[in-house]
C-alpha cells in the first residue's frame, strides 16, 4: 500500500497525533492557557496576571517566633565529651622497641677492617725484571741504510702485453653492417609529438624598407577629364557612386578599373584614403553582372567574389562601401569575421550571397565546417595584403586561394606594396599589372607632420592641451591598458573620449566607433587595430602618444587624416632618448619633420590644436 494512502475504515495513521495530547519524546505543554495578543487594542488581548508581592513579617510575628525557640534543648558543654588519650592504646606488637634494636652507632662487633699496609705496594716495583738496556744494540748511523735489502723490480716476472693467447672475442660483425645511430638514422614518425625542427620559431625582424615592385605610374592629371562611365562602369553603378559623393574617379581608380574589367591580375598601390575600395569594388560588381550574372537569384547560391581583409574593422568598412554598389544592380554581400556568433553569417550563406567580405580566420572555420564552398570564387581581392602577411596570415591566405578557381582573377591592393607579398604574387598572380599613383609625396600631400619632444611626465598635460579643440581627434597608443587610461583621464577633464582596442568585443567596438562618427565624443583613443581601414572623413588631427616602431605603422596611422583631399595634421610625441630612432623611422617613410622641444602651456601646442600652425 502506498505510504500516502489513508488506511481503510477511516483509521488514523500511525503517526497521527492529536493536538490535545503531548507528542512522544517532547515535554507536554503547560496547563495554563496560552496568552493572547500583547496589544491592548487587539480583540484577543489578554492581560498578563501580575505576580503577588512577597509577604514580609511584622514585629509581632518576629517576637512570637523568637519565643517559640526557647523550648529547644540546651546546648551541651563540649568539655564533657571524652578526650582522645593516646596512652590508653594497646602497645604496638610485631616490632621491637627502639631500646631493644641494635644500635648502629656502636659497630665494634664487626670484623676488623683489613689493614691496607698488608697489600703489595706498587710504588716500589723493584721485584720486576730489569728492563733491557737498548744501549746494547749496535749503533747504526741514520744515513747508512745500504745493509737493508732493497726492493728490486727487475726480479719480478716480465709483464706480458701479448693478448693473443686470450680466447677470441665473439664476432659481432663489421660495424659497417650494423645499423648506425648517428645523424643519418631514419626519422621516427609520431603524430603525437610535433617535430621541433619544423616548428615555427619567432625571429625578430628589422624594420627595413623592402624593395618596391615595379609599377606603372599614374598622374593626377590623367584623371581630370575622366568619368566612371568612361572607365567602363554601368549606368546604375555610376549613379550610385555619384550618390555616394564619388562624382569623378581618383587616379588609382583611373589606373586599375580598366585592367580589372579586362580580367587581368592587378597590384595596386596608393596612399590610405586614395579610393582603393572603389577601385576594386565597383569593377567587381560590374564583372559579376556580365553574361547575365545578375539573374541568378536562387536560394543557397554559392558566392562568386571574395574580398579578404586583415581586421574586422576593415572588413566592415569595405562592406559599407561595396554593399550599396552591389545593391544597385541586385547583388548581395555579407561579412564574415570572428568575435561574433556565426549563426547570422551562416544564415546569410544559406540564403545565398554574391560577394563575401571576410577575415581569414573565421572564413577558414566555416570552410572546415563545410558551410561555404569556395570553388565558384572567380574574383579574389586581398586588401592590405602586406599587413595580412605581417600579422601571420600568409599561410591561411594561401590555403584559401588554393581552394578558389585556379583560373580566377586575383587583385592585391595596399598602401605599402613591396616584396613582402612576393610569395603570393609568384604563386597566384599571372602577369599582373602593377599600378601606383605618382606625385603622392610629402610636397603634394595634404598632411602636415609635427614631432614634439617632451618630458615623459608632461605627456598627459600636452595631450590634454592638444585635444581641447573643436573637431575630431584620433589618439594612438601602444598598449590597450594605456588606451583605457588616456580615455578615462580625458573624460575626467571634461573632454568626451572613448577607447577602441582588441580587448573590446565587436559590439562595443562598433558602438565606440559610432560614438565618434555621430559626434557624441570628440576623441577616440585607439591601438593599432584602428590604424588600417577605419574611414572617418572629418578627422583632422592624429596624435601618436606612443611613437610607432615601424615606418609602415606610421604611414597607416597618418592615413587616418587628410582623406579624400582634406587637410590633416599628424603630431608625434617623443622623449629625448627616442629622437634618433624617430629620425631614422621618418627617413624610411620619406617624411621630413622638424623636432621641436615643447612644454605644457606653450603657444605652439595651442596653435596646432586650433589648426593655425
Amino acid at each position: 500500500m502506498p505510504k500516502n494512502k489513508k488506511p481503510a475504515g477511516g483509521r488514523p495513521a500511525k503517526n497521527f497525533e492529536p493536538h490535545a495530547g503531548p507528542k512522544a519524546g517532547r515535554p507536554s505543554r503547560p496547563a495554563a492557557s496560552k496568552p493572547g495578543s500583547k496589544s491592548a487594542g487587539h480583540r484577543g488581548y489578554r492581560p498578563e496576571e501580575a505576580a503577588a508581592p512577597k509577604r514580609r513579617w511584622d514585629a509581632a510575628e518576629r517576637a512570637e517566633r523568637a519565643a517559640s525557640r526557647d523550648d529547644r534543648a540546651p546546648r551541651t558543654d563540649r568539655d564533657e565529651r571524652p578526650r582522645f588519650n593516646r596512652d590508653d592504646r594497646a602497645p604496638r606488637t610485631g616490632r621491637p622497641a627502639y631500646g631493644d634494636r641494635p644500635a648502629y652507632g656502636n659497630r665494634d662487633d664487626r670484623a676488623p677492617r683489613q689493614d691496607r699496609g698488608d697489600r703489595p705496594s706498587y710504588a716500589g716495583r723493584d721485584d720486576r725484571a730489569p728492563r733491557q738496556d737498548r744501549g746494547d744494540r749496535p749503533f747504526r748511523p741514520a744515513g747508512d741504510r745500504d745493509e737493508r735489502p732493497r726492493f728490486n723490480r727487475d726480479d719480478r716476472a716480465p709483464r706480458r702485453f701479448d693478448r693473443d693467447d686470450r680466447a677470441p672475442r665473439q664476432d659481432r660483425g663489421d660495424r659497417g653492417d650494423r645499423p648506425s645511430y648517428g645523424a643519418d638514422r631514419g626519422e621516427r614518425s609520431s603524430s603525437f609529438y610535433p617535430d621541433k625542427s619544423k616548428a615555427a620559431r619567432f625571429e625578430a625582424q628589422e624594420d627595413v624598407v623592402l624593395e618596391k615592385l615595379e609599377a606603372v605610374m599614374t598622374t593626377a592629371s590623367e584623371a581630370v577629364d575622366s568619368s566612371f562611365a568612361d572607365l567602363g562602369l554601368g549606368d546604375n553603378i555610376c549613379r550610385q557612386l555619384a550618390g555616394m559623393g564619388a562624382v569623378s574617379p581618383f587616379p588609382i581608380q583611373v589606373a586599375t578599373i580598366p585592367d580589372v574589367l579586362a580580367k587581368r591580375d592587378v597590384l595596386g598601390r596608393g596612399k590610405t584614403g586614395s579610393g582603393k575600395t572603389i577601385a576594386f569594388g565597383a569593377p567587381i560588381v560590374e564583372r559579376l553582372m556580365e553574361n547575365e550574372g545578375g539573374k541568378n537569384r536562387k536560394m543557397g547560391r554559392a558566392p562568386r567574389a571574395l574580398i579578404l581583409a586583415p581586421t574586422r574593422e576593415l572588413a566592415m568598412q569595405i562592406d559599407r562601401t561595396v554593399q550599396p554598389i552591389a545593391r544597385s544592380v541586385g547583388l548581395f554581400t555579407t561579412t564574415i569575421y570572428g568575435g561574433v556568433p556565426q549563426a547570422r553569417q551562416v544564415g546569410a550563406l544559406q540564403r545565398g550571397v554574391d560577394i563575401i567580405i571576410a577575415t581569414p580566420g573565421r572564413l577558414e572555420d566555416l570552410v572546415q565546417q563545410r558551410r561555404i564552398d569556395l570553388r565558384n570564387i572567380t574574383i579574389t581581392v586581398l586588401d592590405e595584403a602586406d599587413h595580412m602577411c605581417d600579422l601571420g596570415f600568409l599561410e591561411p591566405v594561401q590555403r584559401i586561394l588554393r581552394q578558389t578557381d585556379p583560373e580566377g582573377q586575383r587583385l592585391l591592393f595596399s598602401a605599402t606594396l613591396d616584396k613582402g607579398v612576393a610569395a603570393i604574387v609568384d604563386e597566384f598572380l599571372v602577369d599582373p599589372a602593377v599600378h601606383e599613383v605618382a606625385g603622392e609625396d610629402q610636397a603634394s600631400s595634404t598632411i602636415d607632420h609635427r614631432v614634439l619632444v617632451i618630458e615623459h611626465r608632461d605627456k598627459m598635460e600636452v595631450i590634454r592641451q592638444l585635444t581641447e579643440r573643436d573637431g575630431k581627434t584620433l589618439v594612438f597608443s601602444r598598449t590597450r591598458a594605456y588606451a583605457e587610461q588616456l580615455a578615462d583621464d580625458l573624460d575626467d577633464s571634461n573632454i568626451p573620449a572613448t577607447s577602441l582596442h582588441g580587448d573590446l568585443n565587436q559590439a562595443r567596438r562598433t558602438r565606440n566607433l559610432q560614438m565618434l562618427t555621430s559626434g557624441r565624443v570628440d576623441v577616440l583613443v585607439a591601438t593599432d587595430v584602428a590604424a588600417r581601414g577605419i574611414h572617418i572623413d572629418d578627422i583632422d588631427l592624429v596624435i601618436q602618444a606612443d611613437a610607432p616602431d615601424e615606418y609602415k605603422t606610421y604611414l597607416h596611422r597618418a592615413g587616418r587624416t587628410g582623406r579624400a583631399g582634406r587637410h590633416g595634421v599628424v603630431v608625434t610625441l617623443i622623449t629625448k632618448p627616442r629622437m634618433r630612432r624617430t629620425q631614422d623611422l621618418l627617413e624610411r617613410a620619406d617624411i621630413e619633420a622638424e623636432m621641436i622641444m615643447v612644454r605644457p602651456g606653450d603657444e605652439l601646442i595651442s596653435q596646432i590644436a586650433r589648426g593655425e600652425a
